[in-house]
């Protein structure tokens, strides 16, 4: 019987590899706190107060030598002649003597409105906004712009004034809450032109408050966060495909069929090279505008698989052997994944998949919108609570079934005691460490949130959101590649043919002793095989 790695590779290779995982998984975490910047970079734009008296069609720029008639504010003389109509609010992305870059992979805006009170034009309840918005570009700053897009989009207006509403406080502004405006999935080009109005009659844009200001704060990943993270990529891409590749052809030199624990392994380093792919690469010479929503699918597929994997591998060390190797036999907890998958991926095409034709469009354009994005949202959330219960149950179960077989261990012959005490001790420890994964992400996950993105420690400066990002990205790709390599089958076997004979014959001795533990059930591990005898019994 050859068994897996994990039960025939000697202590002290295990400590190595044990050892490597960990020197990995450190300079995971290293590159992203003392090399790479923050993922993201914040950069404010005040808008510029265009006139266009006879609403022509082209595009205003608010600087440059071809920049538009503008004012600075709406007390000016000038503007006391304009109506409302007449203002087109300007804003050129990036700030003058800069450009915008393909590493930067993606760019958001928000919204900001400086609204002051006015006794007799105050901000109403529940009020929306139209904005008339048009984007363009241009990759020189001689050319003419191109135009990209152009939609009239709708928001809720939500705003509060903290001070009592009377005449001593007109002139004071309302705080307003940021309001999603445009996302780009790519950035293929140099310039960026915001134009956006506020169309005004008499349904229209009523009851908004007397508007002062705009500002666009735009989003993007910072070019050097990009280049770090691609090259994680690259790294682990043929690393994992590499081990995968291997995985499976050990598997078919197999005398037997793969089980479902084994099939289940293979498709996990197949999502997980599904993930790796760096296909940033090509997006830096296209403009590939589903670039965010493709990176979203590999995310929801590997991690759909992860859970499955999770799911099947504690429960195949639970059933007795009349009843495993079967996918029928999870299918709630399999479907439960399945189906928060699902629903994820629904709310995410029903906004990053309309972005690809209109950037500006949002989910949180309306209530009734906000509503079922917010449903899909907590549906997801409670289905991926429920699975995590159900895998806490089955952990439970799990161990409590090798505490069974524990006991038994000392009635064994001295070398079957001593092998079984081995194999349980190193899946406890691979179970523990499964768990430990799990709640590492979500602690890091918390620790991300709360902190302010990086600390100071001497004379460097530490990334904690990018030291995350690498961190829980690194520590998946070294969690898949260690399932992978210690529950491949091992060939030890032949190779140890020609050693001890006595040792052997002890072996064999205890091993024919002992079958009523295996049954001759066919399995990846010893703990497989016995585990699922004592279920049954």
């Amino acid at each position: 019987m050859s068994g897996a790695i994990i039960e025939n590779m000697s202590t002290k290779k295990l400590a190595v590899l044990g050892f490597f995982i960990l020197v990995f998984q450190v300079l995971s975490i290293i590159v992203g706190a003392l090399i790479a910047p923050s993922p993201t970079s914040a950069i404010s734009y005040l808008a510029t107060k265009c006139i266009n008296r006879h609403r022509a069609g082209g595009w205003l720029v608010p600087w440059g030598s071809n920049r538009c008639q503008q004012i600075h504010s709406f007390d000016e003389p000038l503007a006391k002649t304009l109506d409302a109509n007449d203002i087109v609010f300007a804003v050129h992305v990036p700030l003058p003597h800069k450009e915008m870059s393909p590493w930067f992979q993606y760019m958001l805006a928000v919204l900001h409105f400086d609204i002051a009170f006015k006794m007799i034009n105050q901000i109403e309840d529940d009020v929306i906004i139209t904005i008339d918005a048009g984007l363009a570009y241009r990759d020189d700053l001689k050319s003419e712009w191109t135009t990209k897009c152009h939609s009239v989009e709708r928001r809720p207006l939500r705003c509060t004034f903290a001070v009592p509403k009377t005449y001593e406080n007109e002139g004071r502004f309302y705080h307003c809450d940021p309001i999603p405006f445009m996302e780009l999935g790519s950035v293929a080009h140099k310039y960026f032109l915001i134009n956006l109005r506020l169309p005004v009659n008499d349904t229209v844009n009523v009851g908004i408050g007397e508007i002062k200001d705009i500002q666009i704060v735009g989003i993007h990943q910072n070019g050097g966060f990009t280049k770090v993270w691609i090259s994680m990529k690259t790294v682990y891409s043929p690393w994992i495909f590499g081990a995968t590749v291997w995985y499976w052809h050990r598997i078919s030199l197999m005398a037997r069929p793969p089980v479902l624990l084994e099939k289940v392994i293979f498709a996990l380093g197949i999502s997980m090279t599904f993930l790796n792919v760096p296909v940033e690469w090509l997006s830096l010479g296209f403009e590939w505008t589903w670039m965010l929503l493709f990176e979203d699918v590999q995310q929801g597929v590997f991690y759909s698989t992860l859970f499955c994997f999770w799911i099947i591998f504690c429960g195949e060390h639970l059933m007795d052997q009349s009843q495993r190797n079967r996918l029928s036999a999870y299918w709630w907890q399999v479907g439960l994944v399945v189906f928060s998958s699902s629903v994820l991926l629904v709310f995410d095409l029903s906004e990053r998949g309309v972005h690809l034709n209109n950037p500006f469009y949002s989910v949180w354009a309306s209530d009734t919108e906000t509503k079922v994005a917010v449903t899909f949202i907590i549906v997801a959330g409670i289905s991926v609570c429920l699975y995590f219960l159900s895998l806490c149950g089955m952990v439970h179960c799990v161990f409590r079934n090798i505490g069974g077989k524990i006991q038994q261990v000392p009635a064994m012959p001295e070398a079957r005691r001593l092998r079984y005490k081995g194999i349980i001790f190193r899946f406890k420890f691979l179970m523990l460490v499964t768990l430990a994964c799990a709640a590492m992400t979500v602690i890091f996950f918390i620790l991300n949130q709360v902190s302010e993105g990086h600390w100071r420690w001497g004379d460097y400066t530490l990334q904690v959101h990018s030291a995350f990002l690498t961190g829980i990205y690194g520590m998946w790709n070294l969690y898949v590649f260690t399932i992978i390599f210690l529950y491949a089958p091992s060939h030890k076997h032949k190779r140890d043919k020609s050693g001890d004979s006595q040792r052997t014959d002890v072996l064999e001795k205890a091993e024919s002793q002992a079958s009523w533990l295996t049954c001759g059930e066919q399995g990846p591990t010893e703990t497989y095989r016995i585990t699922g005898k004592v279920a049954e019994e």
